[in-house]
């Protein structure tokens, strides 16, 4: 049995080397479906948009080019009839490279999505190298790209004999048609011709997508010592880790604060500490405390209940004794059962004394808090 010396590609790639290789742009990428979207996308809008694209045409011939003696030997007018035939037809093809731009954008950002770097930007004198090209050309990989360019070629090839011998005698047909009604119907065949031979290399991207997907997981793939190091380095870093832990913080205090509406009552100090209580009446689950804070976020959960209309009750020995007795989340200890009862009692009575329009109730005083909670 062979010795696993830690230097085998065995490990797949963690979350960060995935990262690290997506902003060095080292991403999959398939010129073959490139190559397939644009000529695709080429065929279609020739076959679509030729018949009007060769009427273009033939009618910037006729207004720019059929010019009279007087014009043709003006000085500035040659110039001035060729500036003008090239921009008119820059705006007829116009859509046609607007739609291709479109197009050669789709095909890298459906294989891996949109990335931008500037180390793969970055010019590489080690490509220059004519013995590592050499090596490159010989390799597993500039074999396989052999492969695939001589089997495009022959697909292509066969594709282009057979609508060569379908479409030879409606091309030997045109020189009988009229010119403007020729163009148009050259265009349509030769859109429908170059859309078929596009169609076809359709083969080579179904085979091709899948490799260069395997192949670049296969080159992320990383050593056993790779993955050790890695996680020293993470581990090991206190940036990392406080980052971590105040990203988990932050988190955690978000999906607090988003409980806050959902709380019965608040129960306050008034200033430093805030608990916010909820009790299921349809449970038999004791009432539990969804968010707790002090000074800061003890205000934040003050202003927050006070947007949605949640009551405060000011009650020092109690909150100070639910803040520190109970945890997120968690059921308020039966030592409190009385004393948040009382509570909550209240809690009901003024709700039902604002639908009513009935005077206020008192808030409860001297809440019986045993002498285990209290906390000064």
């Amino acid at each position: 049995m062979a010795e696993d010396t830690g230097q085998d590609k065995t490990e797949e790639p963690t979350a960060k080397r995935l990262e690290d290789a997506r902003k060095k742009g080292q991403v999959a990428r398939s010129r073959e479906l490139n190559t397939f979207v644009m000529l695709v996308t080429s065929s279609v809008l020739l076959l679509f948009m030729g018949g009007y694209i060769g009427q273009g045409m033939i009618e910037i011939m006729q207004t720019q080019f059929q010019l009279s003696r007087e014009v043709i030997f003006a000085p500035e007018s040659p110039v001035k009839y060729f500036k003008q035939a090239l921009l008119d037809a820059f705006w007829l093809i116009s859509p046609f490279l607007a739609v291709l731009v479109v197009a050669a954008l789709i095909g890298p950002l459906v294989l891996s999505g949109w990335v931008f770097s500037w180390e793969a930007l970055t010019p590489k004198l080690e490509k220059l190298d004519p013995i590592k090209g050499l090596a490159r050309l010989f390799s597993k990989k500039g074999l396989i790209e052999l492969l695939k360019a001589l089997i495009k070629f022959l697909l292509v090839f066969g594709v282009a004999m057979i609508l060569y011998k379908s479409f030879l005698n409606e091309f030997l047909g045109l020189s009988a048609e009229p010119l403007g009604q020729a163009v148009q119907h050259a265009l349509s065949h030769i859109g429908f011709g170059f859309l078929v031979l596009s169609a076809s290399l359709i083969l080579i991207v179904m085979v091709d997508v899948p490799y260069q997907l395997w192949d670049h997981h296969e080159k992320l793939k990383m050593t056993r010592q790779e993955v050790r190091d890695e996680m020293k380095e993470s581990q090991g870093n206190p940036e990392i880790k406080g980052r971590q832990r105040r990203i988990q913080m932050e988190m955690s205090q978000r999906r607090m604060m988003e409980e806050v509406p959902k709380a019965d009552v608040i129960v306050t100090n008034p200033t430093h500490f805030a608990v916010a209580l909820q009790y299921d009446q349809n449970s038999s689950a004791a009432p539990k405390v969804i968010a707790k804070g002090t000074d800061l976020i003890a205000a934040q959960i003050r202003n927050l209940a006070a947007g949605a209309n949640v009551p405060l009750l000011v009650a020092p020995p109690l909150a100070r004794a639910l803040y520190y007795s109970t945890d997120l989340k968690q059921e308020i200890p039966q030592g409190l059962f009385l004393a948040v009862a009382q509570v909550l009692a209240y809690v009901y009575q003024l709700k039902t004394a604002k639908a009513y329009g009935w005077e206020e109730p008192s808030p409860p005083q001297d809440l019986p808090i045993p002498e285990e909670f209290r906390k000064e």
